[in-house]
């Protein structure tokens, strides 16, 4: 199982990772340090490259918000 990284840990790890990147580091590398897989990197990058961390914070709410309706309606 994944160690459940909150959306505003994810952000502030891409940021970190963008730096080392933009140094000349390569993927795997970043991703190693990071400790996730790089299919774990590419899919944080698509999900939240772009995105604050106040902004991936809003975003939680919203999906959180969005499954207690689902679950509530008995659509799970």
């Amino acid at each position: 199982m994944g160690k459940g990284y909150s959306p505003e840990q994810i952000v502030r790890k891409l940021r970190e990772a963008e730096g080392k990147l933009s140094g000349g580091a390569k993927v795997s590398e970043v991703a190693r340090e990071l400790g996730v897989s790089e299919a774990t990197f590419h899919r944080w990058r698509k999900q939240y490259g772009g995105t604050s961390p106040r902004e991936a914070k809003r975003l939680n709410k919203e999906l959180d918000i969005d499954l207690l309706k689902e679950v509530s309606r008995g659509n799970f």
